[in-house]
């Protein structure tokens, strides 16, 4: 009989050696590797979508913060010296002129007749002043109805002379009238407005005379 012996593994010197384990320097080269293959897919992607997508680059810059404007509003002026003493028996219309406006304080108010010979049912003449050269010299009447007075005021614009700016009163988004800024001699200007049935002409410095319209309450 044929004597049929089964090879045995083979163990100890015989045995075939086994697959090494990778060293440390292996693995981080490879983790290395790794990295550096990601990052550069990244930085792929990033330049592929700033090419393919407008204003990329843009978005990813922090947007500009506004600058905030700063207003400085001077004080308005008042007045350096004192207003006159108003009687106590005064009437609705003579009550609404005021006693200042910006730096001038009112100094004198008498009665006025030539308005009212123009139809006005009760006017005024006031004097203000700002303790100096400065003094605005104020007409103020009183009319029945908004159309008489709008008639006295185009007389007087046109007494005045040729206006060089002139446009709405409003009271709010109203409009209750015209007004007209007349160049006057001496440096003086003539500003006059129609507030409703009121009408007003001022006469004084022309650097001053705008302001004292727009500050005047009535």
């Amino acid at each position: 009989m044929t004597d049929q012996r089964v090879n045995s593994p083979r163990t100890g010197a015989t045995a075939s050696v086994g697959a090494k384990k990778a060293s440390p320097a292996v693995y981080r080269r490879r983790r290395l590797v790794v990295f550096v293959g990601l990052l550069l897919i990244v930085l792929g992607l990033v330049l592929v979508g700033g090419f393919a997508w407008p204003g990329f680059w843009r978005s990813a810059e922090p947007e500009p913060q506004p600058v905030p404007t700063v207003t400085v509003t001077a004080p308005a002026p008042t007045p350096s010296v004192k207003a006159m003493e108003r009687a106590g028996d005064e009437t609705a219309f003579q009550k609404a002129l005021p006693s200042t406006v910006l730096q001038f304080a009112l100094g004198s108010l008498a009665e006025a007749e030539e308005p009212k010979e123009q139809g006005a049912l009760e006017a005024w003449n006031a004097e203000y002043a700002d303790g100096g050269p400065g003094e605005v010299a104020l007409v103020a009447g009183q009319w029945a109805t908004k159309d008489e007075a709008a008639t006295a005021a185009a007389a007087w614009t046109k007494a005045a002379g040729e206006a060089d700016r002139e446009g709405d009163v409003k009271v709010g988004k109203k409009v209750v009238g015209q007004y007209a800024i007349v160049p006057a001699k001496g440096g003086k200007a003539v500003v006059v407005w129609q507030n409703g049935t009121a009408v007003m002409q001022a006469t004084g410095p022309a650097d001053t005379m705008e302001d004292f319209y727009a500050a005047f309450p009535l």
